[in-house]
């Protein structure tokens, strides 16, 4: 079995203003520091209305195709914005996650990382916020349990800011845990560990600001992990932000890339031990580009070592 790569030109295509910390760059130098690596590259395609409805209606699916300018960049909030060419990135990076599963399903691969933007991890079921547009790893959750029946789907998300919108989108969903860890207090200000979902099915892990792998370690091993191997995950999906990194500019956590590494080994020794290794990884923030493509570098060697 191998690891593959999903990603698409198109995704630079997603334009932000000047100084926005949600820029092409990220994706490149991700790509660059992939490069040498061998995977197994796939090219995404984008998700259709029909895949998006499992999490987003359609009128708000009709509102965000509407936002998009014919020329130059729309804001839609404080923080996100769109250019042309947006709702294709947009639905390529869920697309992306989306065939990520059917290829761990269908026995093409191991495990799969989804080198796309705009990140996913904060579109709620009607609002886009946070850079995001459409909720990538909830619809590869859906997909997952919809499409090819799984029972149990988990979604973990170490980015350092709340997915509040994948929280949103699968609260109801008694097939999903959601398992999320983010420092506290920061935006989005949700995330509280009495946030459980409607079925106990999510799992808050608030970090304090100025803390480290330390902490964030021993959090996973005493709560993340034995609830993780309690659920019994079919398919283990993870929404792979990288901003927790100890230079990141838009938080105060003190990660390194070892911390990234040590996570991600982690969480795919559990799946071996629960999914038979089916791993599907998106990648969400990260905003300090050395630190980014260092550690997402770090998190795609160890889903290679796992998936060898």
């Amino acid at each position: 079995m191998t690891t593959a790569l999903i990603t698409h030109a198109d995704c630079l295509e997603h334009v932000t203003p000047d100084g926005h910390p949600e820029r092409v760059a990220r994706l490149e130098h991700v790509l660059h520091a992939l490069q040498a690596l061998d995977l197994h590259r796939v090219t995404a395609r984008e998700a259709t209305d029909e895949e998006l409805r499992r999490v987003h209606p359609q009128r708000y699916i009709d509102r965000i195709v509407a936002a998009e300018p014919g020329q130059g960049i729309a804001q839609l909030d404080a923080d996100t914005w769109m250019s042309r060419g947006s709702v294709r990135a947009a639905r390529l990076a869920a697309g992306a996650g989306i065939q990520a599963v059917d290829m761990v399903m269908g026995g093409e691969a191991q495990n799969v990382f989804c080198a796309t933007r705009p990140p996913g991890h904060h579109a709620e079921t009607e609002t886009p916020m946070g850079f995001c547009l459409f909720g990538t790893a909830a619809l590869a959750a859906k997909h997952a349990l919809d499409v090819h029946g799984l029972e149990r789907v988990a979604v973990v998300d170490f980015d350092v800011h709340h997915g509040n919108g994948t929280q949103d989108l699968l609260w109801n969903e008694a097939r999903s845990l959601f398992i999320t860890s983010q420092q506290m207090p920061l935006w989005p200000g949700t995330g509280r560990p009495e946030e459980r979902g409607a079925h106990d099915n999510v799992m808050n892990l608030p970090l304090p600001p100025e803390s480290g792998g330390a902490e964030m370690r021993a959090r996973y091993e005493n709560d993340a992990f034995p609830r993780l191997r309690d659920f019994a995950p079919e398919l283990l999906i993870i929404s792979a932000g990288f901003d927790a990194h100890q230079d990141d500019p838009l938080a105060n956590l003190n990660w390194t890339v070892d911390d990234f590494r040590w996570v991600t080994r982690a969480l795919c020794d559990i799946a071996a031990e629960t999914a038979g290794g089916r791993v599907v990884s998106t990648l969400e923030g990260g905003y300090d580009l050395a630190g980014l493509s260092a550690s997402a570098k770090a998190h795609v060697e160890v889903l290679m070592e796992a998936g060898s």
